[in-house]
């Protein structure tokens, strides 16, 4: 991890670098109060990923965990969401097939579209994740924050999960994942 400053007179071309090493040290020193501690965040979020259930869902919040470790925010925004919407699918099938069916269809011929009746978590996999979301939302699987929330965390997504400029650091990943434990995987999995 590096921070970079633009204060002049530095070799390097965006101002000094700071290694974790240096910025751990400076945190406990308390000169940077407000900076973030990838250590501390990961395992505040290894002890939410400890409340879930399923030890599948587990590793995959554990991976997405150990990917935000080691920097790699954008595998970690992508793989948890990936985990976050075939969680919500399982609970769907689980327990809320009809209900979801009943509303997807309803939806889909306001639309003039066809919903084929799911049957499958694959069934569900076909449609649109911001209809998903917005369909739990309309059964009351989910409220109006915590859609509004996802629906966030679907567009970082995007955002992360194709070739493009966004720029994304820390504190962007750990809000991600923290939505996701704490809205999905901690409360469905």
């Amino acid at each position: 991890m590096r921070y970079h400053s633009s204060l002049p007179g530095f070799d390097l071309p965006g101002g000094w670098e700071l290694s974790r090493k240096g910025h751990d040290h400076l945190s406990d020193l308390g000169v940077l109060k407000n900076a973030p501690n990838i250590d501390k965040v990961a395992t505040d979020f290894r002890a939410e990923a400890l409340k879930i259930k399923d030890p599948q869902t587990r590793t995959f919040v554990e991976e997405a965990i150990a990917c935000f470790e080691y920097d790699l925010f954008r595998s970690a925004i992508v793989m948890s969401w990936l985990s976050a919407v075939d969680v919500l699918h399982a609970f769907v099938v689980a327990g809320h097939l009809r209900d979801f069916n009943i509303q997807a269809t309803k939806d889909a011929a306001k639309k003039n579209q066809f919903w084929k009746i799911a049957r499958t978590t694959d069934d569900l996999g076909l449609m649109k994740e911001s209809e998903f979301i917005e369909t739990l939302y309309k059964i009351s699987v989910i409220g109006k924050n915590v859609r509004d929330e996802l629906q966030l965390c679907l567009k970082r997504r995007n955002g992360c999960g194709h070739p493009n400029s966004l720029k994304l650091r820390d504190n962007t990943a750990a809000a991600h994942l923290e939505i996701l434990i704490l809205n999905v995987f901690v409360k469905f999995a």
